[in-house]
């Protein structure tokens, strides 16, 4: 299968290794860590069954499907539809949800505009936004002509549907590059986290986003590797989930390692094992990740058939970009 079904697989297994534990401090889980899926825990739900985070995913890649392109109303169509009606869900529950994508799915319902649902205040940057954000670098990376502008605008969009505070716009961005560098790339893993930090830091100083300050401690890749667990933080505001991630990634050499230990630094375990799954699946490949999990998975081959029609649809015929 392609670098599609390893992300979106990646993210999927990520989430679903840290639903059971969600919110449980990184003490509790020390004393009896997640070193495989478990069944029920903080949310009552078999193994295997992933939350939000891979529902939204998983409704941002069909609707690029359906399009073939951008349609913004169309995926706040599909984000009402997971919301109100269960669709993209594991089992047909919605049992987690964010308050600001809630409010932005309920702002689209009064007929607020797209991109203008989402919440701008700087109380509103939890990491619902960046959670779901993978598809757009599939998307990005069918369209060889865009410029960085282009690519930082999509991006910033899709966000903007929920969270549109520049903290929020911006970790989307680091976040998205450095997918596209491991996309694009045979790079050893530092230095493919490296370019695409790099790449979204020019871009945001070079435009004066002042708010990039807030993720400083990426800009030197190594001595953020060098910091201790105690120096991370795995609470759900969008910074501290992009960092461990990172973090997470830096510190491990397979998709297993990273993700169980994005689980394991307790908190918003779901998300950080999600975000940091998607970039361990593009890294590492679907075929690295342990048959156990993959076989837990809820809904497998519903994910595969998605990442299928996605490939199909980009291979024959480019979609139109529309941003």
């Amino acid at each position: 299968m392609s670098k599609i079904y390893d992300g979106i697989l990646g993210v999927a297994i990520g989430d679903a290794l840290g639903v059971p534990v969600e919110f449980e401090s990184r003490a509790a889980i020390a004393i009896d860590p997640v070193i495989t899926m478990r069944e029920y825990g903080t949310h009552h739900q078999p193994a295997g069954t992933w939350s939000d985070d891979t529902s939204l995913t998983l409704a941002l890649l069909d609707s690029i499907i359906k399009n073939q392109g951008l349609d913004y109303y169309d995926i706040m169509d599909k984000f009402s539809e997971w919301l109100l009606y269960g669709e993209y869900t594991a089992n047909g529950e919605v049992f987690d949800v964010g308050n600001a994508t809630s409010r932005a799915i309920m702002n689209y319902g009064r007929r607020c505009k797209p991109l203008k649902c989402g919440g701008a205040s700087e109380f509103e940057n939890g990491n619902g936004s960046l959670m779901r954000i993978l598809p757009t670098a599939f998307y990005i990376n069918t369209h060889s002509g865009l410029t960085i502008d282009d690519r930082m605008g999509i991006i910033h969009n899709i966000s903007s549907l929920t969270h549109r505070h520049p903290i929020s716009l911006i970790g989307c961005g680091i976040y998205i590059s450095i997918a596209l560098s491991f996309i694009s790339g045979k790079t050893p893993l530092t230095e493919g986290i490296q370019q695409g930090i790099a790449e979204a830091f020019r871009y945001y100083e070079n435009q004066g986003w002042s708010d990039i300050s807030s993720y400083l401690r990426l800009k030197d890749v190594i001595a953020f590797k060098n910091l201790s667990e105690n120096d991370i933080q795995s609470s759900g505001y969008v910074v501290h989930t992009l960092e461990a991630a990172i973090w997470c990634l830096l510190q491990t050499d397979s998709y297993e390692s990273c993700v169980l230990r994005a689980v394991n630094l307790g908190d918003d375990t779901d998300t950080t094992g999600a975000v940091a799954g998607g970039l361990a699946g593009i890294y590492y490949g679907a075929d690295s990740i342990p048959q156990e999990w993959q076989a837990a998975i809820a809904k497998r081959e519903y994910i595969k058939h998605l990442c299928a029609a996605f490939e199909d649809c980009i291979s024959a015929k480019p979609p139109e970009y529309d941003q």
